[in-house]
């Protein structure tokens, strides 16, 4: 009898034990089309992709384990996606793919503390250096450790060692385009939370440890600081500011010896749902050559200067970006839970040797309702000293649970 007991009081708390761990599943789907017009290229690019993201969260007590995998399937490969071949074609990098996306371990605690160890999605500030790049299909991951410590207000800080970077370029990448790129990357930053924004010093350590990925050329180490936040100007009147720069310069096995400033500005004034920006970026360049200006090879791209793509790898003379976006946004309009519509416009010209590169406008169109989200964009690149004329135009569906 004794031995039944204690047999049924430890399956007693072992269920107890099993009912506190949450299960959380989630999917994460889109559909999208893809047509890109560029000149000097014999054929237009049509890509049609549909990219599904299965996974399943376990947390118990603070703890959390994620696993998600991640696949693309090409409906319509009329395109280059960096691995095919396809080289008359425009390049649309969303290769298919089958690969495990994220597969971490978590702790958070009330104090402040969280750490997490894995495969993971790491986005910093407003991911300019550092992002998971996540409007292509296949996003940027990283294999790392990352520390966290404090909340939004007061002192923080943030501390990560990556090890390994799995690319865009999905499962069967090679060459200048892997599958992932090793190195030792270190990303810190110190902040100040207040109630007029948040201060920021940082430092990214970016190994570039492939030869074949531009011969170790984009390791480099920055150093800088960023201001940014928001303030009230009347009943449904904020402004929202940012203030970055930093300094660039070679690190590791990077064969070149350069250093080069990065700036950037911006306002923007937000009243009920109107939003208008006005900012400008500056990656500079050092003595013209190669790799010699600020790069970024980890960043999030399609958030910076231009949907056209054109400038992911900076120009040996660097580059300034003049921006305007002017922006309106609906809340339950109609059968909607939100309307944006959208238009930006850049002028982009070189850091040196005043050099006009091309200019382009950007439009978008988007409508929310329930676990589903349709956008429409448009990205015209008039060419004048950098590259060529450029017309895109996307499509595309979202769902998640």
């Amino acid at each position: 009898m004794r031995h039944t007991l204690t047999a049924a009081g430890l399956l007693a708390c072992g269920t107890a034990h099993a009912q506190d761990v949450k299960l959380t599943p989630s999917v994460d789907a889109r559909l999208r089309y893809e047509h890109v017009d560029q000149a000097g290229l014999p054929r237009n690019a049509d890509a049609v992709t549909l990219r599904v993201r299965p996974g399943v969260t376990a947390s118990w007590n603070g703890w959390s384990a994620l696993v998600e995998g991640e696949g693309v399937v090409a409906l319509a490969d009329d395109y280059n996606d960096g691995t095919n071949g396809k080289t008359a074609f425009p390049l649309v990098v969303d290769p298919e793919n089958i690969e495990l996306n994220r597969a971490q371990l978590r702790y958070a605690g009330k104090d402040g503390l969280a750490v997490t160890a894995g495969r993971q999605r790491i986005a910093l500030v407003d991911e300019r250096f550092v992002g998971p790049a996540a409007w292509r299909q296949s996003e940027q991951t990283f294999d790392a450790v990352r520390f966290q410590l404090g909340k939004s207000e007061g002192l923080s800080a943030d501390l990560s060692y990556v090890r390994g970077v799995r690319t865009i370029n999905g499962s069967n990448g090679s060459g200048a385009r892997p599958v992932a790129i090793g190195g030792d990357n270190v990303f810190a930053l110190l902040n100040y939370g207040t109630k007029f924004g948040t201060l920021a010093g940082f430092a990214f350590l970016v190994d570039q440890d492939q030869a074949a990925v531009q011969g170790f050329r984009l390791s480099s180490q920055t150093y800088g600081i960023r201001f940014a936040g928001a303030a009230p100007l009347g009943r449904q009147v904020k402004l929202g500011y940012v203030a970055s720069w930093a300094r660039q310069s070679d690190w590791h096995r990077n064969p070149n010896d350069y250093a080069a400033t990065y700036w950037l500005g911006e306002a923007n004034l937000i009243a009920k749902g109107l939003t208008a920006t006005l900012g400008q970026e500056v990656l500079g360049a050092a003595q013209g050559t190669p790799l010699t200006s600020v790069q970024t090879p980890l960043a999030s791209y399609f958030k910076f200067n231009g949907w056209a793509g054109k400038f992911g790898t900076t120009p040996p003379n660097g580059l300034r970006d003049v921006y305007a976006t002017l922006g309106h946004g609906w809340k339950r309009p109609g059968p909607f839970d939100a309307l944006n519509l959208a238009a930006t416009w850049h002028r982009f010209d070189s850091d040196r040797l005043n050099l006009h590169y091309g200019d382009e406008l950007d439009l978008l169109a988007s409508v929310k309702r329930g676990h589903y989200a349709l956008s429409a964009r448009y990205a015209h690149y008039k060419a004048d000293a950098f590259a060529t004329d450029t017309d895109k135009f996307w499509l595309q569906v979202d769902w998640s649970l």
